[in-house]
């Protein structure tokens, strides 16, 4: 089946699976998000689009969706930490100023266990990198119970390591610094090495988060 990674796009914002594309959770400070929510689903994906159309404009990509045969089976969406007010909700926060955060990492059940999940980290690490971006930070779930969080695990087998402990949610960094200082043509290649060789073999929960 082919697979092919693209930027997140107002258009296929709107092809992510319901609970995804009217999650305002990183998107809108808690205010913002329960007046949106006490409207109702249209009005939080109307406000995620507004939020991704801005993000877009001033800063530039922030995120990644991958398709198998042609359907988005499942997405990547990052920024820097000011423009996910969500994040502060967390103990393990502030996310670090040299830092992109990654806010969600989700794949399809039905997707699970094909590496969907670390193509779409390899994405992002591969678009940060030739932007001269530092690293990438995230806050985790080590239990699965926290809802829109990566699984750590997940995490810290693809090269992210703990930079704050927390016993449900630590904070996580993937260092870019290595790579920025590459060819454009040769970064791809090194994020491989750097992704693959860290990859975790085994539970399917390690190769596709679906949180």
């Amino acid at each position: 089946m082919p697979r092919r990674l693209a930027p997140l796009t107002r258009d296929s914002l709107d092809e992510l699976p319901a609970p995804c594309r009217a999650c305002t959770r990183w998107e809108l400070d808690a205010v913002s998000r329960a007046r949106a929510e006490a409207e109702g689903d249209d009005a939080c994906a109307a406000a995620k689009a507004d939020w991704l159309s801005a993000t877009l404009l001033d800063w530039g990509s922030c995120g990644q969706v991958v398709r198998v045969d042609g359907v988005v089976a499942g997405y990547a969406l990052y920024a820097p930490p000011a423009y996910l007010p969500g994040l502060a909700a967390y103990p393990t926060a502030p996310v670090a100023s040299d830092a992109v955060a990654l806010a969600a990492l989700r794949v399809e059940p039905e997707h699970s266990g094909r590496g969907l999940a670390r193509m779409l980290v390899q994405g992002m690490a591969t678009d940060l990198a030739r932007r001269g971006v530092r690293a990438v930070e995230a806050i985790a779930s080590t239990d699965g119970a926290t809802t829109c969080l990566v699984p750590a695990e997940f995490l810290l087998a693809v090269g992210f390591t703990t930079v704050r402990p927390h016993p449900r949610t630590p904070r996580l960094r993937l260092d870019l610094r290595s790579t920025v200082v590459w060819r454009e043509d040769v970064v791809e290649a090194a994020l491989d090495r750097l992704l693959g060789r860290r990859r975790a073999v085994g539970t399917l929960h390690r190769d596709d988060p679906t949180g």
